[in-house]
């Protein structure tokens, strides 16, 4: 088999940059490791910055985004029991998406088919070679039967365990983490949303996040211990620890209702550089994760796949190769800035085990400073929606 970009991972980065380089008159193959209906199933935040919103648009996959998701022009946070909002539209003129992921990775799916890309799923032993040469091959099995894929230019798609990081040699590779002492257990529930846009809420008991997927589902988390397991959180426990967390006039008005999914995922910020080796490019999780209280996973992912498919453009419109030179350089200066962000925020709404009364006064200060500053205010805000490709 041959084509001009083989794309490891069929999740919504590898999706997305296949869409863009198609409407771009440039073949792609995706190979993804689980099934699709694995893909599909996978349960993800749904916080989509501008920037993200308008690539959609771009790669042709945005009408039911912009009919069916929520335009968010501000949050909620809170501590020591009291609220206040952060108005990204009067700060910055712009504003978020709320549209889950799934929904993304959906819509992606659905003009790939369109299109009749191929996308080849529930392989395995994939191997990445010769991408410090002219000729680069991707080889993996399926069906029990060994493949290789000729191309001329790797992307590495395939998420933080996938084999296109560990390609690049370590000799070469500089990997940045931060592993948190604690994680967010995440319950989905069939009930109105507690509020209409997004809460942040610092409390001494730790960290708790009101969410939403629809005006009929909503996604609510609190902090937890890493060592914490589902088991040991019914949902009358998980309930009643949200409450807890909560200003009064917010827990009051929480629906409560049987959870439909429940998990615990820890939390890190991890870089790895550079983005690129000889034709090997990667993207998304597979060079960097950051903690979701900043809403920023998918969103880099997307930043990465914007400069990366305008890099592939431009080489095979015979544009020269400077972007592509120059995609590492690009991808990480906003990497850094957008983990800088989520790093900032996690470390002033959580509870670490070691701050003790004093570090928790502290973040309540600092809370209150953010309600009565606007330039403290307009920072998270041009943060949070997104700084410019």
């Amino acid at each position: 088999m041959r084509t001009q970009v083989c794309i490891v991972g069929g999740g919504p980065s590898g999706l997305l940059v296949g869409q863009l380089l198609h409407r771009a008159g440039i073949d792609t193959i995706v190979l993804e490791r689980r099934s699709r209906a694995h893909v599909l199933a996978r349960i993800r935040a749904g916080v989509l910055e501008d920037g993200l919103c308008d690539l959609l648009r771009r790669a042709g996959v945005g009408d039911r985004m912009d009919r069916e998701g929520f335009r968010h022009t501000g949050t909620v946070l809170a501590a020591a029991g009291r609220e206040f909002r952060i108005d990204f539209q009067a700060l910055t003129g712009r504003s978020v998406m709320v549209y889950g992921q799934t929904e993304v990775t959906h819509d992606l799916y659905a003009a790939r088919d369109e299109a009749g890309g191929t996308t080849l799923h529930e392989i395995d032993d994939v191997a990445i070679e010769g991408v410090d040469t002219a000729a680069p091959a991707v080889t993996f099995r399926q069906n029990g039967a060994a493949r290789r894929i000729a191309c001329d230019f790797v992307a590495g798609c395939d998420g933080f365990h996938g084999v296109s990081r560990r390609t690049i040699p370590r000799a070469v590779r500089r990997e940045y983490e931060r592993v948190y002492p604690f994680g967010w257990l995440g319950v989905l529930s069939e009930t109105p949303p507690v509020n209409d846009e997004l809460i942040y809420a610092n409390h001494e008991r730790g960290f708790a996040l009101c969410s939403m997927r629809h005006e009929n589902l909503s996604r609510y988390y609190v902090q937890v211990p890493l060592d914490d397991s589902v088991a040991g959180w019914p949902d009358s426990r998980f309930w009643d620890e949200l409450r807890a967390r909560l200003p009064a006039r917010i827990a009051e008005a929480l629906v409560t209702g049987p959870s439909v999914e429940k998990s615990i995922a820890p939390l890190r910020s991890f870089i790895a550089e550079p983005m690129r080796w000889g034709r090997l490019f990667l993207a998304g999780d597979a060079a960097h994760i950051v903690p979701p209280t900043g809403a920023k996973g998918l969103n880099l992912a997307a930043s990465d796949i914007h400069y990366l498919s305008e890099a592939l453009i431009a080489h095979y419109a015979g544009d020269g190769d400077g972007l592509l030179d120059n995609y590492s350089d690009r991808a990480l200066a906003r990497v850094w800035k957008a983990s800088r962000f989520s790093w900032s925020l996690t470390t002033l709404m959580h509870r670490f085990p070691d701050q003790g009364a004093f570090g928790q006064r502290m973040q309540e200060a600092e809370l209150n400073w953010l309600e009565h500053s606007t330039a403290a205010q307009t920072a998270l805000a041009e943060n949070y929606v997104g700084l410019p490709y």
